[in-house]
């Protein structure tokens, strides 16, 4: 059932599964008190024994309170994304950079070879004719009125002599500033690229070291283009906080980059169960840069096939063709998980449930 971005919605609960309920204070208090215990391993009984595995709160994955990983893959992820991203922004700039500098390289050769062109000229006709040739025109001057003529003249070919002398220096000296500052530029190029490299090598690290990363099928599918969330007027991402309100069933924050996401994935016609903020646990919900995003119609299930699965695919690849519209971090579906810097990689840091697993839902982190 689609969530409705003005107002809280109450699912109805599929067979033997609880669904979030319309948001109030009692299910946000009662969800950080569930994901502590969650995260001791087990709830206390009545007699100080452990009991059964407590369920996720209200408006989450069942099973996906650590997004399928540990802290420390999390952390390592998240790092490694946000340096590749960034580098990848800086990258972009210093193309553009470098395009326009060449440009105008190009101009500056073609006005210096012009420009060199004409003070050739003069200086020929000044060596044809010399100081003293300019002199004997004046004395030759028939009258007082057509000396003073000739000698403005004069002045004025003295004038533009050096002005194109001058303009030609101007020219030249803008030609060395240029060309420094492409060189400068092709510098930064090569340290971003270098430096997307490193942050790409970190990630997979991270993921061998969770035995992960292996090579991966990836996922395809029909994906239409989202329209871009703001960026700073550099290109990188403005840092965001969560400070506006979830619309999802998850009942808290998000930012206003996620929130971005979330409507163009609802434009894009994926308006099945989502849920986004997390007041406990680790990873991107609780800072609300993370939404989860059920493959069934009726909320987190068991694993996704036929049409649900299809469903799931084509919303890992909206995602992914919009990853530098949207700021994504990593997505993860079916045991894969995408990043910027690798692509689709294997992931297998779940517990071996459809949600920890990401089997009946989509992972969106963003930057």
């Amino acid at each position: 059932m689609p969530y409705l971005a003005s107002a809280r919605t109450t699912e109805r609960p599929a067979a033997g599964r609880a669904h979030p309920t319309p948001g109030h204070g009692w299910r946000s208090r009662l969800a950080v008190v569930l994901t502590t215990l969650v995260s001791l391993g087990v709830v206390v009984g009545l007699g100080g024994s452990p009991a059964t595995a407590a369920p996720a709160p209200v408006g989450y994955a069942p099973g996906d309170l650590d997004e399928g990983g540990t802290d420390d893959l999390r952390e390592k992820l998240e790092a490694a994304s946000k340096g590749y991203v960034d580098a990848k922004a800086k990258l972009d700039r210093s193309v553009k950079r470098q395009k326009e500098l060449a440009e105008e390289l190009a101009r500056l050769r073609t006005e210096v070879a012009a420009r060199s062109e004409q003070v050739a000229e003069l200086a020929g006709m000044a060596y044809r004719t010399g100081r003293l040739g300019q002199v004997s025109a004046l004395l030759n001057s028939g009258s007082p009125a057509s000396l003073l003529d000739r000698a403005a003249a004069l002045d004025r070919v003295a004038a533009n002599e050096n002005r194109a002398l001058r303009d030609l220096r101007a020219t030249l000296d803008a030609e060395t500033r240029a060309k420094a500052a492409l060189d400068r530029e092709i510098r930064e190029q090569r340290k971003q690229v270098e430096v997307m490299e490193t942050r790409k090598r970190q990630a997979e690290r991270a993921l061998a070291a969770a035995n992960s990363g292996g090579p991966s099928s990836g996922v395809s599918g029909r994906a239409a283009t989202a329209k871009p969330a703001p960026r700073n007027p550099d290109g990188s991402w403005p840092p965001e906080s969560c400070s506006v309100n979830d619309p999802t069933p998850a009942d808290g924050c998000i930012t206003p980059r996620t929130l971005h996401a979330l409507n163009q994935a609802k434009a894009a016609g994926f308006t099945r169960y989502v849920s986004c903020y997390r007041p406990g646990g680790s990873g991107e919900h609780p800072k609300g840069r993370a939404c989860d995003f059920a493959a069934q119609k009726n909320g987190f299930g068991g694993v996704a096939t036929g049409g649900d699965r299809t469903y799931g695919n084509n919303l890992a690849a909206f995602f992914v063709k919009n990853a530098d519209r949207l700021g994504v971090l990593y997505v993860i579906w079916f045991k894969q998980i995408w990043l910027p810097s690798s692509g689709w990689k294997a992931y297998n840091g779940g517990n071996g449930d459809p949600s920890s697993d990401h089997t009946n839902h989509v992972h969106l982190s963003v930057y």
